[in-house]
């Protein structure tokens, strides 16, 4: 199963609209957590909003779970033993105020605790080519607090 979740704020119409997609190139069961979504899908099966419990179980279930780049959502994933597919909201289309999505997103993708794809276009491609084994994350030593930690203080310096 694949579980699409595009956390609770606005809709995420550019990531839900292609839960079809994956579904057809899966070839398996796709459920999508859409929110106020306006799309309409065919094979994959969208419900507005699930309580946290039924979420976790959820995504604790799935073989693959692809989500925005929310802190809340990574985390949950990450929580659960599963190497996200991260689609970013962008500023461009309305949907963050800023990118900072993308940047936690390719930080992640660098430290190899999630993918991340810019464009919901590809993720069909990128799904179905992902081994078991891929979709969890890989053992690094360093954890992600200390390099969230080393990134913030590269950007702004010691704290005084």
């Amino acid at each position: 199963m694949i579980v699409f979740t595009i956390g609770t704020s606005e809709p995420f119409d550019r990531l839900v609209e292609v839960a079809d997609a994956v579904a057809d190139a899966c070839r398996e069961r796709v459920v999508v957590q859409g929110g106020r979504s306006r799309c309409r899908l065919e094979r994959a099966e969208l419900v507005e909003f699930l309580a946290y419990d039924e979420l976790v179980a959820l995504v604790a279930e799935a073989r693959i779970v692809v989500t925005h780049a929310g802190a809340g959502s990574v985390l949950l994933a990450l929580g659960r033993g599963k190497r996200p597919v991260l689609v970013p909201r962008l500023q461009r289309y309305g949907e963050a105020v800023d990118d900072h999505q993308v940047q936690f997103g390719l930080r992640l993708a660098e430290l190899g605790l999630a993918h991340f794809v810019e464009e919901p276009r590809e993720l069909a491609a990128l799904v179905s080519a992902l081994p078991e084994e891929v979709a969890r994350p890989r053992r690094d030593p360093q954890s992600l607090g200390a390099a969230l930690r080393a990134h913030i203080f590269q950007l702004l310096g010691p704290a005084t």
